[in-house]
């Protein structure tokens, strides 16, 4: 009386065929008390809370939670990171580092936000400019001067 007549027939449909896709907004996730050794590749957001060590390829963001431990390497779209994470990581857009975030390793990054007391040793590449030298600058002529702080 009230349902819609075609979301019905899919719903019909569905239980015909015996699958039912995840809706495009599902997301994965790796709970805490769980690890995985090897490589992963996901289509949609990945949350980790519990530990990966090895590869993550990831079309959405990757999100490594308060409890979230990774050791290896993560190339994704955006990600959020608020635990640990040691190795290499490409984010294609942005990199969010929360307070309780402990990253080593190497990054390469479009746009970069670091929240003061992330522990945060890296080599960080960002926008085609490498950041490895924050006092780089310091010879050139007048002009803006870029020093990059990230210890708080």
């Amino acid at each position: 009386m009230f349902g819609n007549k075609d979301s019905k027939k899919e719903q019909a449909a569905q239980k015909r065929s015996g699958s039912t896709a995840p809706p495009s907004n599902s997301s994965n996730s790796l709970v805490a008390g769980t690890q995985l050794d090897g490589t992963v590749k996901a289509d949609n957001d990945f949350r980790i809370d519990g530990t990966l060590i090895g590869n993550l390829n990831c079309k959405g963001k990757v999100i490594i939670g308060p409890s979230g431990t990774v050791d290896g390497e993560i190339d994704c779209v955006n990600a959020l990171i608020e635990g640990n994470f040691n190795g290499a990581l490409k984010v294609k857009e942005l990199l969010s580092v929360k307070d309780t975030a402990k990253i080593t390793g190497e990054i390469v990054t479009d746009k970069l936000l670091v929240q003061s007391g992330a522990i945060f040793n890296v080599k960080c590449q960002m926008g085609g400019q490498t950041l490895s030298n924050v006092n780089s600058n310091k010879n050139k002529p007048s002009g803006i001067k870029k020093d990059l702080v990230l210890n708080a």
